[in-house]
């Protein structure tokens, strides 16, 4: 068939259309260019040429349909074709490298990478479905936070398949990695491309972490950091090949990791009970609970009301928030941490036991801790303090040694965890409340007994005589 001089009313002109079969109608300006025509009125561009894996024979290949792609950029798209095929390149390997590159370049920001070892890594697939769950659950229930349409979600007893396979998916500590993430990294570099971030930059973001006064939080930071570098070399999906946190060294940023020792005198503990009374609502009341308890600071200002229940005088901390793989947490409530918690103020609709609005658990403790200092004199401590303190204490007290380990809940030792499945609930609740007997003698103490005048007994007696 002749050549054409190609144009849009000569391709959109009915006569192209064949009565059966197919038509090709070659172009006059580009060799191997030409409009391909069907009996149905498809009408599509094609450029016949030598390829690379046929190079013998002449091969048909589609370029793309008409009105999808114009005329013009049919002719520009051929000529690029055979300028690849005059270098003995074959043009879809290199459009699949070029838009392999494309996607690499709209998924190797650190939001992108971060969010996907979040879901892969950390999460799992079945959480991931708990939270779209959650998420749809806040469409409908525009008032919820959250945190409480996640956890009416794993409450919910058509999910108990899904909640037993989020536990045994991914890591432990799901939404505490979630949030270090989220706050001290993805904040900070959102749509940056993970291989511009510079060791430098890292540092830096470790550094100011330290520098507001939480070292400790600074070298998870640090763990979570390397982990994220780390999985998205593995993975060889993100264009990135080397770590820029490779050559860092937590000791050098943070300073050398010091085992704390600090326990409270009694006095010391009885200065920081009685500042909590002009700290007030919520930290006032949250430290408090950390003495009375001995749980951990996150465990107790994320505490909720659904978690506590006030007639079995029990308070049962739900796996997904304590740390480490031994499930759910029951603490017994002993008198004094009972009437603790009724004292306290419930917030209208809010499932938080500590709150400043209602919406959150309370937060922001760097400031309350100086505050804290400053009220009650007592410096050089960290509220962590408070649970080594409790525990030193629960030594001097008629109890087994494992019962005291498990009241902080920390794990059963060697066969006991596997062969001992025993609650020890009434046994906790004995130590807790010993706990409490000591507390009171601790922040209440006898005055001295008046020295008796000895001439006076003296004289006493001999007059009884």
């Amino acid at each position: 068939m002749a050549r054409i001089n190609l144009t849009d009313k000569y391709i959109e002109s009915s006569k192209r259309v064949p009565a059966a079969g197919r038509v090709d109608y070659q172009d006059a300006l580009v060799p191997g260019l030409a409009l391909r025509v069907s009996s149905t009125g498809h009408r599509a561009f094609v450029l016949t040429a030598r390829y690379p894996s046929n190079p013998k024979n002449p091969t048909r290949r589609a370029l793309g349909e008409y009105g999808e792609i114009t005329l013009e950029q049919a002719r520009v798209k051929a000529r690029e074709w055979l300028a690849l095929l005059n270098k003995h390149i074959d043009p879809k390997v290199e459009e699949a490298k070029q838009r392999a590159a494309a996607l690499c370049s709209q998924q190797n920001n650190f939001r992108y990478v971060a969010e996907e070892f979040l879901k892969r890594y950390v999460k799992g697939p079945a959480f991931c479905e708990l939270e779209r769950l959650a998420a749809e659950l806040r469409k409908t229930t525009p008032d919820i936070t959250p945190p409480a349409a996640l956890r009416r979600v794993m409450a919910d007893p058509t999910n108990r398949e899904l909640v037993a396979r989020s536990k045994k998916e991914g890591l432990v500590k799901k939404q505490a990695a979630d949030s270090i993430i989220r706050t001290e990294f993805i904040k900070k570099w959102r749509v940056r491309p993970i291989t511009e971030i510079l060791p430098q930059e890292c540092a830096a973001a470790i550094r100011a972490i330290v520098d507001r006064g939480a070292p400790e939080q600074a070298r998870t930071a640090f763990e979570w950091l390397r982990r994220v570098f780390s999985w998205a070399i593995g993975t060889n999906e993100f264009g990135i090949t080397v770590s820029p946190v490779a050559t860092l060294r937590p000791s050098d940023l943070i300073g050398p990791k010091e085992s704390r020792d600090r326990v409270l005198t009694d006095d010391e503990q009885r200065r920081v009970w009685n500042a909590c009374d002009a700290m007030g609502h919520p930290y006032g009341p949250t430290v408090r609970m950390l003495i009375l308890t001995g749980q951990r600071l996150r465990e107790v200002s994320e505490a909720l009301w659904e978690e506590i229940d006030l007639e079995k005088n029990i308070w049962t901390i739900s796996a997904n928030r304590m740390k480490g793989d031994h499930g759910a947490h029951v603490v017994p409530l002993a008198p004094d941490t009972l009437a603790h918690l009724k004292s306290l103020p419930r917030f209208g609709g809010s499932d938080f036991v500590f709150t400043t609005d209602g919406r959150k658990a309370v937060n922001g403790f760097s400031k309350a801790k100086a505050r804290l200092d400053t009220l009650s004199g007592v410096t050089g401590w960290v509220l962590h303090d408070l649970r080594r303190t409790m525990r030193s204490h629960l030594s001097a007290l008629p109890v087994q040694d494992m019962v005291r380990e498990l009241v902080i809940a920390h794990a059963k030792p060697g066969l006991h965890k596997v062969y001992d499945l025993h609650a020890y609930e009434d046994e906790k609740r004995q130590c807790l409340e010993l706990w409490e007997q000591r507390l009171r003698g601790t922040l209440a103490p006898k005055p001295p007994a008046e020295v008796a005048d000895l001439e006076q007994v003296r004289a006493a007696r001999e007059a009884a005589a």
